[in-house]
């Protein structure tokens, strides 16, 4: 129970490695706010709130686009709302998509950079003042291998993971005194709903370029956001961790 009657906001919870991440946290003894972003979702956030209700702690599920400022504050106040306080707020919310770079159209950049990184700034920025007022707590950002190795036809979703990078180092040098910890996770390839259209054989060549000789389930990219949580990962700051099965060497 390294999360005891915490309460964890966990954006992109829905499906994939958000999902894995809330209710890993429910099963660590935290309260989770479980984030869904369009309605589409709703059955999908449902079934998480459900699930960690069913394992015996409280959740709430809350429709919001994390890349609108209008949305994440009031995904905010249902979660103050609800629970009067978040003493972890995971930014995982994600989407991409392959293009090479001369076809990217405008809007689908600034789509991906929204979600990332957009939401990523504005989920900190909304959430950091009532710890700064309890002197502590606990901020995970998703990023990704690819931040540090690139990849063809993913630029724009690159480009934000690197940035998310960037932007947790900046942060915990701002907040290092207040009690605060700013962190994040870079998964490698993992098996969740992103890969859904990635072509058989482009999986395979991917498989054969990590050492372990295997593309990530769920389960073992979760431990990472779980440690960063908790109190073992008191002394971690500015920091990046990267299940990635030997992808990249950090």
């Amino acid at each position: 129970m390294k999360l005891q009657d915490k309460v964890a906001l966990v954006t992109g919870s829905s499906s994939g490695i958000g999902r894995g991440v809330a209710v890993a946290f429910a099963r660590e003894g935290a309260d989770v706010v479980v984030n869904y972003p369009t309605t589409e979702q709703a059955a999908a956030g449902e079934s998480v709130r459900a699930e960690i209700v069913q394992g015996g702690r409280e959740a709430l599920a809350v429709q919001a686009d994390v890349s609108s400022e209008s949305d994440v504050k009031r995904l905010y106040a249902a979660a103050m709302a609800r629970f009067g306080r978040i003493d972890i707020l995971v930014n995982n919310a994600g989407i991409a998509a392959a293009a090479p770079v001369q076809d990217i159209a405008v809007e689908q950049w600034d789509r991906i950079i929204g979600v990332h990184l957009r939401g990523t700034f504005l989920m900190t920025r909304e959430v950091l003042p009532q710890m700064y007022a309890r002197g502590s707590g606990r901020i995970i950002n998703t990023a990704s291998q690819l931040a540090y190795k690139g990849a063809p036809g993913f630029s724009h979703y690159t480009a934000a993971k690197g940035a998310i990078l960037s932007f947790t180092r900046s942060v915990a040098i701002e907040i290092g005194d207040r009690g605060i910890t700013i962190n994040c996770v870079a998964p490698g390839a993992t098996r969740t709903p992103i890969l859904k259209d990635v072509p058989p054989d482009l999986l395979e060549q991917i498989r054969q370029g990590i050492p372990l000789g295997r593309i990530a389930e769920v389960d073992d990219i979760v431990p990472s956001y779980v440690f960063l949580a908790s109190n073992d990962g008191r002394h971690y700051q500015g920091q990046c961790i990267s299940p990635n099965g030997g992808d990249v060497f950090l």
